[in-house]
């Protein structure tokens, strides 16, 4: 009979009788002058980043359009019916071309074209082989500036649309974050990420035709394609193919959040669950600040990566959680940094109380040279690895343009994070991870959990 196996920590599974094994040595970082780029505002007031990486004969473009709600919080606004319903069926039509033809015409240069939105903006992702790349420039200033939203196709986008949302709101992990939303920001147009199905149900045609007139707009928005294309001559080419995309105004950008403060976690009953959700939130610092490489190491070595300090105690030495993990979240003006976990309702509030004493820990015992090490490393390979493609590369950049910065902050950041020490960690787990910056909510079983969560104490118990 076979002893039954026992469990090893990350720092056991990472070493051998010889010693730890040794990490993958990090792939290239293209300097600046190795990636040939453009970055230029054209007449219409539409910036263009465009970046020639020819891996593949293929071309990757995202367009961002700051989509914000206008209208003042509390207002009772439809903005964000009227915005699914626009995304959904803005490739539906035009006045020159069917969906058929939209998809048709796509599909001969190898492309696609998709429209998604959120409380901050309206997203277009389209590729092609290169050699297509004028078709879906055509395509997107067709849908710019043309788009027809056929009757038909707006009725069945409110028909799917209500009934995702039904089936949505019903799944833990959606209640948990519209919970931690409402308690971050109140009634900010932030806070609503997705709107009600009786207001998407009253969404008319006129409405989104309206939306698309007055918020569509070529101002503050960004244009990014990154492939095997000649920076100068993509410019070139959407310079002439948006030149009749014109609009007065700006697009609007979403206003300032209020700053994330400490407090009690919330308890958002939900009788008879069997799991509950746990979500933290502390204030952080945009990657402008020049605390930001040590606070992205700082929240790694907490709960960043699998080898986190709280990775490693709630899932892996308690088994309290199959996936916990912390993160970074950026908007325009800010960020903050959160904490989910899902347990199960018997071992909710032990696994509370082991998250806050992980963040305690942090600064109480600053993360060592080694993790800070392994930090390090993790930060710089992943950013090379979620940058290598095209793809990756053109995602990555129309974000960091949508927060004001440019291709030269991917650059230079692996270096950055190389000159970090282990006492600027230290400094940023202190000052940002302290357990009393934290705020959230908790959705489980009141019933169950309240008893528990009182003797802890910090929770709201309904």
């Amino acid at each position: 009979m076979t002893a039954a196996k026992t469990h090893r920590s990350a720092e056991e599974i990472g070493r051998t009788e010889a010693g730890p094994r040794p990490l993958p040595e990090l792939g290239h970082q293209e300097a600046a002058a190795e990636l040939s780029t453009v970055d230029t505002t054209l007449p219409n007031g539409l910036r263009v980043i465009a970046v020639r990486r020819a891996t593949v004969p293929m071309v990757e473009v995202r367009l961002r359009v700051p989509f914000a709600d206008p209208a003042e919080p509390g207002s009772g606004s439809a903005h964000a019916a009227q915005a699914e319903i626009l995304a959904n069926t803005v490739l539906t039509g035009t006045e020159t071309r069917s969906r058929v033809q939209i998809d048709t015409e796509l599909a001969l240069v190898g492309g696609e074209l998709d429209a998604v939105v959120d409380p901050e903006r309206l997203s277009f992702t389209g590729n092609a082989l290169a050699t297509g790349f004028g078709t879906v420039l055509d395509m997107l200033r067709d849908v710019l500036t043309n788009a027809s939203y056929p009757a038909e196709e707006i009725e069945r986008e409110r028909g799917r649309l209500v009934e995702r949302i039904t089936i949505a709101r019903s799944q833990p992990n959606v209640i948990a974050r519209e919970a931690l939303q409402r308690v971050l920001y109140g009634d900010h147009p932030y806070a609503k990420e997705m709107p009600e199905a009786d207001e998407v149900a009253a969404v008319t045609r006129d409405e989104v035709l309206a939306l698309h007139r007055k918020a569509l707009l070529p101002k503050g928005s960004v244009l990014v394609v990154v492939g095997d294309v000649e920076p100068s001559d993509a410019v070139a080419q959407i310079g002439a193919a948006m030149e009749t995309w014109t609009g007065d105004g700006e697009a609007f950008q979403l206003p300032p959040l209020p700053a994330v403060k400490g407090g009690d976690v919330q308890l958002v009953h939900r009788a008879g669950a069997v799991q509950s959700q746990i979500r933290l939130a502390a204030q952080a610092i945009p990657r402008t600040d020049e605390r930001y490489p040590a606070l992205q190491l700082a929240n790694l070595v907490y709960g960043g990566f699998f080898s986190s300090r709280l990775v490693e105690n709630i899932r892996e030495d308690k088994g309290y959680t199959y996936s916990a993990r912390s993160h970074p979240e950026f908007t325009i003006h800010g960020a903050t940094l959160l904490i989910d976990a899902d347990t199960a309702s018997e071992v909710t509030a032990a696994a509370l109380l082991e998250t806050r004493y992980e963040l305690a820990r942090l600064g109480m015992v600053p993360p060592s040279e080694s993790e800070v090490d392994v930090a390090r490393r993790y930060a710089i390979g992943s950013l090379l690895t979620s940058t290598s493609s095209q793809g990756g590369l053109a995602s990555f950049l129309v974000n960091l343009a949508g927060l004001g910065l440019n291709i030269d902050w991917l650059v230079a950041h692996p270096r950055r994070l190389e000159a970090v020490t282990p006492e600027q960690v230290a400094a940023a787990a202190l000052e940002f991870f302290a357990p009393a910056n934290f705020t959230g909510v908790l959705v489980g079983d009141a019933e169950q959990l309240a008893p528990k969560l009182r003797a802890l104490g910090g929770v709201q118990v309904p």
